[in-house]
């Protein structure tokens, strides 16, 4: 979805001048009024710096907003829900609250500097960012976590737990001298396995091999060596392909083990819901704020485009499906006459070099037009 955000001179009456565009715009976009206060100004040159400001942290708030959507679409992506029912903005959907926008006026009062309300949205955002972060962070390190677990339940058996597949009866317990080796043995090299294995170190007891598992790879053999010739064994083996497992025999591993993965599994699945929930109300409350600065933007680059005392009208434009050139058309045939900024600017304004500045710089972007516009794209069909 891409907004077309787009400040034009009032001349005096804003509803007349909404109304006109409007009217002009009626068969290629919907378009909404942006009712944006007027704010304490403070100094040109303070408005040029906050006006570069205000691109950087237009950015920042961009890449957390589509963080956050991303979060919400990996998290609800196999609960079979539709992740844009989510994406909503004080209960709106973000049509509904671009196109009903209305500045938030006990969030951000307008008694404040524009300097103010810039920092104090910054912070709920980049504060938002850092919550977000960090149990993102925690969630990620348990999931990976839970899936090792999960995979020592599922692999093969050169890798899965071997608790539960080695009984008691297949291992020399609590013996001074000789130890029981597990090897995992591919099925083709059976053969191999079988002449070989008392002959790969010294001190391997002879035909003491025994098959105790299979599965579709490997099959699983019991060897009885001394403890001595164990290391040795382990290295021979592994140069025939013989996997020797790191396993040693206890009664209580087994149910530990089905009870760490039961406790993982809570772990994860409440910390998912967390974030979910979260993130659900964080979007909202990012996107907002995203807004609202978009909302600054148009103020202030209004102001250093028309001029004082603020006089101009702030649309949202979404165009229809194929018809943004159109749209943009419309635009520039109906306020090209504006032709820059020096010819609308206050004699008070272009006896400011930091402004004429400004509005080179501007003028200079390929994205130039004789009027404000900023665009507002946020990718909703890639998250459905």
């Amino acid at each position: 979805m891409k907004y077309t955000l787009v400040s034009v001179p009032a001349l005096g009456n804003k509803q007349n001048t909404f109304s006109n565009l409007k009217s002009k715009l009626a068969d290629y976009a919907d378009t909404h009024q942006l009712l944006i206060p007027e704010f304490k100004i403070g100094t040109l040159d303070g408005l040029v710096l906050l006006s570069d400001d205000l691109v950087k942290f237009d950015a920042v708030f961009e890449q957390a907003t589509n963080k956050i959507a991303d979060i919400l679409s990996i998290l609800v992506k196999d609960q079979k829900v539709n992740v844009q029912d989510f994406l909503l903005v004080n209960d709106k959907t973000i049509d509904q609250y671009i196109s009903s926008f209305q500045w938030n006026s006990m969030k951000y009062r307008t008694d404040k500097s524009l300097q103010e309300t810039t920092t104090l949205l910054n912070q709920e955002v980049a504060s938002i960012d850092n919550v977000m972060k960090t149990k993102m962070n925690t969630y990620t390190l348990n999931k990976n976590a839970l899936l090792t677990l999960q995979r020592k339940q599922t692999g093969n058996l050169s890798v899965k737990s071997l608790n539960g597949i080695v009984k008691k009866q297949h291992c020399i317990l609590n013996s001074e001298y000789i130890t029981t080796l597990i090897v995992a043995v591919p099925r083709q090299l059976y053969k191999l396995w079988n002449n070989s294995y008392e002959t790969l170190a010294p001190m391997v007891v002879p035909r003491s091999s025994v098959k105790i598992a299979e599965d579709d790879e490997f099959g699983l053999f019991t060897v009885t060596v001394f403890q001595r010739a164990a290391e040795d064994f382990a290295q021979k083996a592994r140069e025939e392909r013989f996997i020797v497992r790191d396993f040693k025999y206890d009664e209580d591993a087994l149910k530990q083990q089905q009870g760490e993965l039961e406790e993982s599994k809570i772990t994860v699945n409440e910390q998912q819901a967390e974030l979910v929930r979260l993130a659900r109300t964080n979007f909202g409350e990012v996107f907002g704020a995203w807004v609202h600065l978009k909302a600054l933007r148009i103020f202030v680059e209004s102001v250093l485009r028309y001029g004082l005392p603020p006089d101009f009208t702030a649309v949202s434009i979404l165009a229809l499906p194929k018809y943004e050139k159109k749209v943009d058309e419309v635009l520039v045939a109906q306020y090209g006459r504006l032709g820059g900024v020096h010819g609308q600017t206050s004699k008070a304004q272009a006896e400011s070099e930091d402004i004429l500045d400004h509005d080179l710089q501007t003028m200079n972007d390929n994205n130039y037009r004789p009027y404000v516009q900023f665009e507002l794209l946020f990718d909703l069909e890639r998250r459905q």
